[in-house]
């Protein structure tokens, strides 16, 4: 089947098609491939208003033409992005879009720049021996993701829609293809400049770089003198990858698989694949049952930030300094910020978790205390945030919504009168605080078990789930009293799913 341009004017956005205009070697033309009778199956009126699209007339007119694929919009110039990466620490060389095209970029009538992309929508030059399909149940699972992880205020790739087919995919069972729209201000990633590193393309990197810059950044590309301007971009990488990471800890978000292919240089949270919001704390947990070694555990992921942001820098060290000894000089001070970036941002959400308005000697040694406690017991992460801002600063007052989530109830005692000591008297409006907790700590996150239950449903043909899911996890800090049944602990059979990288 052949695909052909959708003349419908929903679709005819203010393309700008910035990625087909610079070409190779960083990306390639590359039009979708048709699939047989896509059908709807999911589609997020908020990411649609940020793309300026009626989403009413969407459903109505229909959308699975379009977001399959088979019709292109008008305007639109796809093409695959072509990057390389660093995978479970090994250089892999070449990867890129295996099986994502980007429509076009976009700019909505806020003046903000949008790439959309159908991952799922066929082979590429990248995708080496894949198919170039993606199938419903990982779809479902980035679709849900990604909105969770909105909804929490952490910055991700969007969801607008998901499109099933029948057309059957082969994995380690055959299932149903499925194919998502992403959505984010840029695809630019880590491995994008490594590609060109390698490939010894030092010329090209300038290039993409001024891009991102020009784009994402255009108070930095006021800065004349190239090499400063190069530097002063490293520095916000830096930043926005520090924080990303502390907003994952402060949540109990563990990735799965932060190659450096999967670092987004805008500080986005890119590529869905075995991610999982942890349920008991365990700072060793492996939500990846293909990272064997544990490369990816929930404690390591701040230190693979650095690792990966040290392999970004190198890449880019033709950028920084004309000399090479010098610009590896310059890289490595750039890099020694990081860890302190990172611990300023953890400590900030880590406070605000326990409601602390400042910060103070100590805070760090009773945050690490109360983890230590969790881990010890298993408490569960999001349940035991939760529950602690529910507990009144006095002395005497009852703290059971807190201390019923741990087995050893005294040291959760003892632990609370250590917190009730640093609230004292300046934080001790508990009405005030409560709020203040609320809104940092949610009720609602999206739990292996919940989206097993959504895909379960989805692959006999009831998308009711993913709906009722999606509606749920955009308010995650609401009590939502009617949905309450969300927020309690995981069933017996939950402790055994499994996820790898073909999640």
């Amino acid at each position: 089947m052949s695909v052909v341009t959708e003349q419908s004017d929903l679709w005819a956005l203010d393309w700008r098609n910035r990625a087909a205009a610079m070409g190779m070697p960083w990306y390639a033309p590359q039009q979708p491939s048709a699939i047989e009778a896509p059908y709807p199956v999911a589609f997020n009126d908020d990411v649609a208003a940020l793309l300026d699209i009626d989403a009413e007339r969407a459903r109505r007119e229909g959308y699975a033409e379009v977001l399959s694929g088979n019709r292109l919009p008008p305007g639109a110039e796809p093409v695959a992005h072509r990057y390389g990466g660093h995978q479970f620490g090994i250089w892999a060389g070449q990867l890129g879009d295996g099986r994502a095209i980007t429509l076009g970029d976009m700019v909505n009538a806020r003046g903000q720049v949008y790439d959309i992309q159908l991952k799922g929508a066929g082979k590429t030059p990248y995708s080496r021996f894949a198919d170039g399909r993606a199938v419903l149940r990982s779809t479902i699972r980035e679709y849900l993701g990604s909105e969770a992880l909105a909804g929490l205020g952490i910055p991700t790739t969007r969801a607008l829609a998901i499109v099933g087919s029948d057309a059957p995919v082969y994995r380690e069972t055959v299932e149903t293809s499925a194919i998502l729209t992403r959505v984010a201000p840029s695809l630019v990633r880590f491995g994008s400049f490594e590609m060109l590193f390698y490939d010894r393309r030092f010329d090209d990197l300038a290039p993409l770089a001024d891009a991102v810059i020009q784009h994402h950044h255009p108070e930095l590309a006021a800065i004349e003198n190239d090499y400063e301007r190069y530097r002063a971009w490293v520095v916000r990488v830096i930043e926005l990858t520090a924080s990303l990471i502390a907003d994952w800890q402060a949540v109990g978000f563990c990735h799965g698989v932060l190659n450096t292919d999967n670092m987004s240089v805008l500080g986005l949270t890119l590529d869905y694949g075995p991610f999982g919001f942890m349920d008991s704390f365990d700072p060793d947990w492996i939500c990846n049952h293909t990272d064997e070694a544990g490369r990816y555990t929930y404690n390591r992921q701040p230190a693979i930030g650095l690792w990966n942001l040290g392999r970004f820098v190198q890449a880019i060290l033709p950028l920084l300094a004309e000399e090479p000894d010098a610009a590896v000089e310059i890289g490595q001070n750039l890099l020694e910020d990081y860890r302190s970036a990172y611990d300023r941002a953890y400590q900030a959400r880590m406070q605000a978790k326990l409601g602390l308005v400042e910060a103070a000697e100590g805070d760090a040694e009773l945050v690490a205390s109360l983890l230590k406690l969790m881990a010890r017991d298993g408490a569960d992460f999001t349940r035991s945030f939760r529950a602690l801002g529910e507990v009144s600063a006095a002395p005497s007052a009852s703290a059971a919504p807190f201390i019923d989530e741990f087995v050893d109830r005294e040291g959760a005692e003892a632990w609370l009168a250590d917190w009730r000591a640093r609230l004292g008297e300046a934080e001790a409006d508990d009405a005030a605080r409560r709020v203040r907790m609320h809104l940092v700590n949610p009720k609602y996150i999206l739990r292996n078990y919940l989206a097993q239950h959504a895909i379960e449903r989805a692959e006999n043909g009831d998308y009711s789930e993913i709906e009722r899911l999606h509606a749920i996890l955009r308010r995650p800090f609401d009590e939502q009293p009617e949905h309450a049944d969300y927020a309690r602990l995981p069933p017996d059979w939950a402790r055994g799913l499994v996820l790898s990288c073909s999640s």
